[in-house]
């Protein structure tokens, strides 16, 4: 059950994402206005390209991930660009003197819980199924003595003077 709950989040998220990267692919004036970036036209264009990329590539790992089996290791994808993002902005903040905004706030936020879903879904659902664990697993248990077995281990060990 909650392989299927891990799995809807995950293309819930690609879903948000996605729409994101295409929306600012299609009109980069809509990042201008979510993330306070402004350029000219080389900017915008940088705008399409890269962020449209970001988002795109993120989503689409996520998404690849939850829907095809076998394929969890694709949800490394966006868990190293969202991840690579914080430290990034981290870095920035510590080293590069940037001020603490409630836009950086805001991203570091998402940032964190995007890539910790990704990290969290990856490594439950490339576990396999206890049912599955304990099948596998062999068997262990020490073989029952039956009577017979016991009476001649008792006489052996009563001609050797083993028994009191």
């Amino acid at each position: 059950m909650l392989n299927w709950v891990l799995r809807g989040v995950l293309i819930l998220w690609a879903a948000f994402f996605g729409l994101m990267g295409a929306r600012g692919f299609l009109n980069p004036d809509y990042w201008v206005s979510m993330f306070g970036v402004f350029g000219d036209s080389t900017g915008t264009n940088t705008l399409r390209a890269d962020l449209a990329a970001f988002f795109l590539v993120s989503a689409g790992g996520a998404l690849y991930g939850a829907l095809v089996p076998g394929a969890l290791r694709a949800l490394w994808v966006p868990a190293a660009l969202f991840g690579t993002a914080f430290v990034g902005r981290i870095y920035g903040l510590t080293m590069g003197g940037d001020a603490l905004t409630a836009q950086i706030s805001q991203a570091l936020l998402i940032e964190a819980i995007s890539t910790t879903i990704m990290l969290v879904c990856w490594w439950h659902l490339s576990r396999p199924p206890a049912a599955a664990m304990v099948a596998s697993t062999p068997a262990t248990t020490v073989p029952a003595v039956t009577a017979p077995a016991a009476a001649a281990t008792a006489a052996t060990a009563a001609t050797e003077g083993d028994l009191p």
